[in-house]
């Protein structure tokens, strides 16, 4: 689960670490009153997405040399007419993709004097089980093009749970970014905070892009990503207030009320699979037959006829889909089940594309029955290979 910049900061001042004052809007008619609380003489003006790259992104149907995302203003005046400018419009950047998204929240924070911009990020490294730094003195930038150009200036370690985070990592860290003086005290304060944070709330990633010097010399938090592991979030309910249900994919949000593990993707072909590692090798033989899939869905191996149907209705709510497969092997899951399922959800939401369905396992002659009996239209599949075969000729024709 992700949240937005503002919500991400508000924890960061919560456990002590060092950001800028700001307020947050929702509505035009709000802003002037939000800029005045604020000191200025500079005032920032931000969109709130989840999403990256915000500064460099643009409004669909915007005039020629407008700004992006993220704004200066020199006046309470000018904050409050650049938050008018961006609510309710379509920010488009190179993480939304071409749809972008729609801007409903502006934050208004006070300027800061940028002496360096730095990066710095806490995520969880699959490959060694551990919580891993990632911190570079390129900030600002997006840090797959550091990676890409200059690796070298990328510094990158983890932290061994039997310790836990300590002094050295602080210092570490201060060093590989040139800090010097009181920046080094401040920078082991900050990456022991940032470490609590990410544990205490069952985090996924941290990311501080950029981390910068003022013109003071002190270190500050300009900008902030945060994602929380969504299996945790039943812990902290705090954090499960944060959720904006705006910023997700409503396809994605249904099937988590069901408890469905659905990934929306670019294909055409949709697909129900029960298990994920099948619904891996589903998706990969659809590609080996030459289509692309239209998301991960594994419906889990105790699904009812409710939940499979509503996994079949999220399936077909997604207009980008030319055909549909089901692919069950039944172990605990029950192939009569499956089939039960997908007989209810087509009545009911009706069937306008390529049907495929290969069942394999318990019940599997029951679940074959109930198709074979339902008056569908639906094209029977004996073996994996098979079934991809059938519905990408069916979609490509």
């Amino acid at each position: 689960m992700n949240i937005h910049e503002y919500q991400a900061k508000a924890l960061l001042r919560q456990y002590g670490a060092p950001v800028s004052d700001g307020r947050v809007v929702t509505k035009a008619e709000e802003a002037k009153t939000a800029a005045g609380e604020l000191e200025g003489p500079l005032w920032v003006v931000k969109a709130q997405i989840h999403a990256g790259g915000r500064g460099k992104g643009s409004f669909k149907e915007a005039s020629a040399g407008e700004k992006g995302g993220v704004r200066l203003a020199k006046s309470v005046e000018e904050a409050a007419d650049e938050t008018a400018k961006m609510l309710g419009r379509t920010l488009v950047t190179h993480q939304t993709g071409p749809a972008g998204k729609q801007v409903n929240r502006i934050y208004i924070e006070d300027g800061s004097g940028i002496d360096r911009e730095l990066y710095l990020a806490l995520l969880v490294d699959r490959v060694t089980s551990r919580i891993s730094f990632v911190v570079s003195t390129e900030g600002g930038m997006d840090i797959e093009e550091v990676a890409a150009n200059t690796p070298e200036k990328i510094l990158s370690f983890s932290v061994d749970p039997a310790t836990g985070i300590q002094g050295f990592h602080g210092r570490r860290v201060a060093f590989a970014l040139g800090l010097e003086g009181k920046q080094v005290k401040q920078c082991v304060a900050l990456i022991n905070t940032l470490y609590q944070i990410f544990v205490e709330k069952d985090a996924e990633m941290l990311e501080i892009n950029p981390l910068i010097v003022t013109d003071e010399g002190d270190l500050k938090c300009l900008d902030c990503k945060m994602g929380f592991d969504g299996n945790a979030i039943y812990r902290h309910a705090d954090i499960a207030a944060l959720r904006d249900e705006t910023e997700e994919d409503p396809k994605e949000l249904a099937a988590s009320k069901f408890d469905l593990n659905y990934i929306a993707l670019d294909g055409e072909i949709g697909c129900m699979v029960n298990g994920a590692g099948l619904a891996m090798a589903t998706m990969d033989i659809i590609k080996l037959y030459g289509a692309e899939p239209a998301n991960f869905l594994d419906v889990g191996g105790g699904a009812t006829k409710e939940k499979v149907t509503e996994a079949f209705k999220i399936i077909t709510s997604d207009q980008n889909v030319k055909g549909i497969l089901v692919n069950i092997f039944g172990g605990i899951m029950r192939c009569d089940v499956i089939a039960e399922g997908v007989i209810a959800a087509v009545k009911e939401v009706g069937l306008e594309v390529p049907l495929v369905v290969r069942l394999e396992g318990t019940n599997v002659e029951k679940g074959k029955e109930i198709i074979n009996n339902s008056g569908l239209s639906v094209i029977a599949a004996d073996d994996l290979s098979d079934a991809a075969e059938k519905i990408v000729k069916a979609v490509k024709g």
